[in-house]
């Protein structure tokens, strides 16, 4: 058996449980400035796009609103409907971006349904492949991704 090396994740394992005190990345990250450093990869009026910085697979894509919000129910009627327009157009951006044969779209509520930062609601846009390496994080518990992050901020960039 080879061994696979995803040393990327120690960044991720090593970080400190969610507190209240702790800096909420997703309020931060539209405030960097610069949206290829933030991995933005579009914006809205009430939301945006951005990558995953710990993806499942190339291309999976976060869609966060702005203002920090623990639930969907929370959503004023034009926020909900910017989240779910912005949902779409992320499916769309993937589609011409990596011809996916099939998508994975969710989102935790609460951290006992597996949200990593439960104050702030999100939701994933996941591309997926017949006979992609959806196992290897449960048996190996570890992920390959055959793309950088960069390379996949550019190519989803360049349908926006």
């Amino acid at each position: 058996m080879e061994t696979l090396h995803s040393y990327w994740r120690m960044e991720y394992l090593n970080q400190p449980l969610e507190t209240e005190n702790r800096e909420n990345p997703f309020v931060h990250l539209p405030k960097i400035g610069d949206d290829k450093k933030a991995l933005i990869v579009y914006r809205s009026t009430y939301v945006y796009l951005v990558l995953n910085k710990y993806p499942y697979s190339p291309g999976h894509i976060l869609l966060v609103p702005y203002e920090e919000k623990s639930d969907i129910s929370e959503l004023s009627t034009e926020e909900y409907e910017d989240f779910m327009q912005i949902l779409l157009k992320g499916k769309k951006l993937l589609e011409k971006a990596f011809q996916p044969d099939g998508f994975n779209v969710g989102i935790n509520l609460g951290s006992a349904a597996g949200a990593g930062i439960p104050r702030h609601l999100h939701c994933h846009i996941v591309p997926r492949w017949k006979g992609d390496t959806n196992f290897m994080p449960v048996i190996g518990k570890i992920r390959v991704l055959p793309q950088a992050l960069e390379t996949t901020w550019t190519r989803i960039k360049t349908f926006c």
